[in-house]
């Protein structure tokens, strides 16, 4: 599971206070590098048996990753920045071609770019945390989504308390989005994959181009720059096995989003069973900036979940099923959708692409099965899912129920230190339907990480 802003940082905190400097010199000369190398390769065979559909794959290879530098706590005051950067190579021709090229690992127009994705202070008084400027999130409802080259990053201001027990507060601001490269599989044309992309994690406004770029936040999402987002949160560990957490999100002139989870664990012997909840309420704000994207703008939508599993050794599964509320007709198509433009993807019956479970009136479901071979010696872990979406009428973008399967092959190899392999696939039926045909593809996905 993530890990929530605040637990993230206290970590950060317990591990750069073993280096607290003693004066400025020492605060940069003591200060740690490191960052990581990653090479992704990925291909898609699609399947469009539409009347002016056609059948080919896409491919694309890059390489590039992170380089970070953090400097030594002195006196509670750290700095840090990173360096993202990807680069293509033996890409397909022309660039632009996107039945050619994929655009999920690279710029506008399949172009290489960099970006400075971090640039932030972080100070610590007690239990009392604070980290302003460009960083890395991963929270509910605004998250990284690293599924690609680059991830998603973040303007903001926060602050964290862990002053009562067993419970981590954070409160704060974000100001500014910069789209990773994984939101450039959707490219905003017309009202359906606006619809896709909005509650996929993504703008709806021009998702494909809107990357390598620190962009207002509601300028990003709707097309109109906003106040940005305000954000609580409470997250409870008091009670063993019990984790607690509430989010609420303020998009001034958009949305106002509550993130709700609850997860509960036990353990009898080698057995260890699960059980987890979740839920998200939005409702519109404002001057109803929604509208940009089409219909009336208005939206009163609430998803729930459920998940439960065991885990046995090494052995873990799990089943999960989510609903949303069904649209009465096609005026107001995000009225019962979840909209979720700034990355956050928190679903518990996400596919590895397939995100219809926020689409209106969509009952989901999935099983989960993984295995970590380290018993058997390798340091392996191997994954298998499979996701079913029941699609209601007036969901705004497709007309029939999908599925995906999938797999996750993760190696971390002992003849190089911190060198990772994964290899991934998914494979899905009717991804969009429409009255005359289907659009569906089988995906594969090549990473290598290496982090220093």
């Amino acid at each position: 599971m993530k890990k929530t802003f605040g637990a993230s940082i206290a970590s950060i905190v317990a591990v750069s206070g073993i280096y607290a400097a003693e004066d400025l010199s020492s605060m940069f000369s003591e200060g740690k590098a490191g960052g990581q190398i990653r090479e992704f390769s990925v291909a898609r065979s699609i399947t469009d048996t539409r009347p002016a559909g056609d059948d080919y794959t896409r491919k694309a290879n890059a390489i590039g990753g992170f380089l970070k530098y953090e400097t030594a706590e002195l006196h509670g005051l750290t700095l840090g920045t990173a360096f993202y950067t990807t680069n293509g190579f033996l890409l397909g021709s022309p660039r632009t071609d996107y039945t050619v090229v994929d655009p999920s690992l690279l710029g506008p127009d399949n172009e290489d770019y960099s970006i400075l994705g971090e640039a932030y202070l972080q100070y610590k008084r007690g239990n009392t945390i604070f980290k302003g400027g460009r960083q890395k999130l991963n929270t509910p409802l605004a998250g990284a989504d690293d599924a690609r080259m680059l991830p998603n990053l973040f303007e903001a201001y926060l602050l964290s308390n862990t002053d009562i027990p067993d419970t981590t507060v954070v409160v704060g601001h974000v100001t500014r989005f910069a789209q990773g490269t994984f939101g450039r599989v959707y490219n905003g044309s017309n009202l359906a994959n606006q619809m896709l992309s909005a509650t996929s994690g993504y703008s709806a406004v021009d998702p494909r181009n809107q990357v390598g770029s620190f962009e207002n936040m509601g300028k990003y999402a709707v097309g109109t720059a906003t106040d940005g987002v305000s954000v609580a949160s409470a997250t409870y560990t008091g009670v063993k096995g019990l984790k607690v957490q509430l989010w609420d999100y303020y998009a001034y002139d958009i949305l106002n989003a509550v993130y709700g989870q609850l997860d509960y664990s036990m353990a009898f012997g080698m057995v260890k069973p699960f059980v987890a909840g979740q839920f998200i309420k939005e409702d519109d704000l404002g001057d109803k900036l929604l509208s940009n994207l089409g219909g009336d703008g208005k939206i009163d939508s609430l998803y729930w979940a459920a998940k439960a599993g065991l885990t046995v050794e090494n052995l873990t599964a799990y089943i999960a099923y989510s609903q949303t509320g069904a649209n009465k007709s096609s005026d107001a198509p995000y009225a019962n959708a979840i909209i979720t433009p700034w990355g956050g993807m928190p679903a518990f019956t996400q596919g590895m692409v397939t995100r219809h479970m926020f689409l209106a009136g969509t009952k989901a479901s999935k099983a989960a099965l993984s295995y970590n071979w380290k018993g058997f010696g390798p340091d392996l872990s191997t994954a298998l899912y499979y996701a079913d979406f029941d699609m209601a009428d007036f969901n705004g973008y497709t007309s029939d129920d999908a599925s995906e399967a999938g797999f996750d092959v993760i190696y971390n190899t002992g003849f190089v230190e911190n060198l990772q392999l994964r290899l991934r696939g998914n494979f899905t039926s009717d991804y969009f339907v429409a009255d005359n045909g289907a659009v569906d593809w089988d995906e594969y996905r090549f990473i290598v990480n290496y982090n220093f």
